[in-house]
């Protein structure tokens, strides 16, 4: 990856119901990224699934209507909108922990129990950014979404997923449509110090 790279991975959110790439090769850069992400003690706790086709629709379908009873009536039509864009997207990566491997973890290493839920979430967030920049570097747009929690158990109980798994992230994915906004940026120097 080149620094330039960097500036690829943007929150795009006018995706179309295609790819530049194949269903094969998508799945693996999600592979290799998944084989390569460092996660604390080797634990390997994230899960991923990816949906294609029907099954991206239906998952947001669900979404929608965990959505629609848990929005304040004024917000509702404008949030149920936004989830319609995800929907016309070509997939969705679905990104999970598996409690079990959690607390195998905690047990295992109990010096560091209150510290290992935190360093797994830092490594789904690691494998977030990942998988997001490779599909950057092969013009896919993307985005993360959080709303999968309002139809978690209708999502396991529709996709026959463990019950142990803790659903965490959403991203959408798809042809870029339309490039992603103007990013504005808070100064560096509010942001960073270099100490000597």
């Amino acid at each position: 990856m080149l620094e330039d790279d960097l500036e690829m991975r943007r929150s795009v959110y006018a995706l179309n119901d295609s790819l530049p790439i194949s269903d094969d090769k998508l799945t693996e850069l999600v592979e290799k990224c998944l084989l390569n992400c460092p996660t604390a003690f080797n634990s390997q706790s994230a899960r991923l699934v990816i949906l294609l086709g029907d099954k991206h629709k239906a998952y947001w379908q669900m979404v929608a209507e965990g959505l629609a009873k848990a929005a304040a009536p004024e917000k509702r039509d404008a949030a149920l909108a936004r989830l319609e864009q995800f929907a016309k997207a070509y997939g969705t990566i679905v990104f999970y922990e598996d409690t079990d491997v959690a607390e195998a973890m905690v047990e295992k290493y109990a010096d560091y129990a209150k510290a290992m839920e935190n360093w797994m979430q830092q490594s789904n967030a690691i494998l977030e950014y990942m998988i997001w920049q490779c599909l950057a570097e092969n013009k896919v747009g993307a985005s993360l979404q959080h709303y999968g929690n309002l139809a978690e158990a209708a999502v396991k109980k529709s996709f026959e997923l463990p019950s142990r798994w803790q659903w965490v992230a959403e991203m959408p994915f798809g042809e870029i449509a339309a490039p992603a906004g103007e990013k504005t940026f808070e100064p560096v120097e509010k942001r960073l110090k270099v100490l000597r």
